[in-house]
C-alpha cells in the first residue's frame, strides 16, 4: 500500500510497464528458479513409467532430482505483483496487486494455464459524499481482493 506513486526502479516491483522482451526475459528467469517448497505431488514422483517391464529399475537420486526440478520449473505458477492506482477517492491510493503469469502453459503436455487459487482481502477506505439532507461526507471501508496464490488449472 502507498499514498504516493511508487518509484519506477530497474529490476524491482512488477511487470506492468514491460514490453514483450521483458516478458520473455521474465519467463526465462521464472522457468529456471521456482520459489518456495516443492509441491508434494512432484516430490512423490518415482518416474518408473516407461522402464523395461518386469525389471525393478530405479533412477539415481541425482537424475530423479533433476527430473523433479525440470517438471517443477515447467509447471509452477508465480504471482506477479504490480502497483495499481485506485484513484483519488481511495486511501491508500496505490495498492500492490497480484496477478497470475499466464503467458505460457503450465502443464506437460501443454493446455493448462495459471489461474488464481487464493486471495486475501485488504481494507481500503473510499471517500463518499451523500446529498440527502445536506452534504455529509465520510470514509467507508471497502474490502479489496488481492491474489496471493496461483495454481495450474484448466
Amino acid at each position: 500500500m502507498a499514498t504516493s506513486p511508487p518509484e519506477d526502479r530497474p529490476g524491482g516491483g512488477g511487470v506492468a510497464a514491460g514490453g514483450a522482451e521483458d516478458l520473455a526475459e521474465l519467463d526465462q528467469l521464472l522457468r529456471q528458479r521456482p520459489s518456495g517448497a516443492m509441491p508434494s505431488e512432484i516430490k512423490a514422483l518415482e518416474f518408473s513409467e516407461g522402464l523395461a517391464p518386469g525389471k525393478k529399475q530405479r533412477l539415481s537420486k541425482k537424475l530423479r532430482r533433476k527430473l523433479q526440478m525440470w517438471l517443477w520449473s515447467q509447471t509452477f505458477c508465480p504471482v506477479l505483483y504490480a502497483w495499481n492506482d485506485l484513484g483519488s477517492r481511495f486511501w491508500p491510493r496505490y495498492v500492490k496487486v497480484g496477478s497470475c503469469f499466464s503467458k505460457r502453459s503450465c502443464s506437460v503436455p501443454e493446455g493448462m494455464v495459471c489461474k488464481p487459487s487464493k486471495s486475501v482481502h485488504l481494507t481500503v477506505l473510499r471517500w463518499r459524499c451523500q446529498r440527502r439532507g445536506g452534504q455529509r461526507c465520510g470514509w467507508i471501508p471497502i474490502q479489496y481482493p488481492i491474489i496471493s496464490e496461483c495454481k495450474c488449472s484448466c
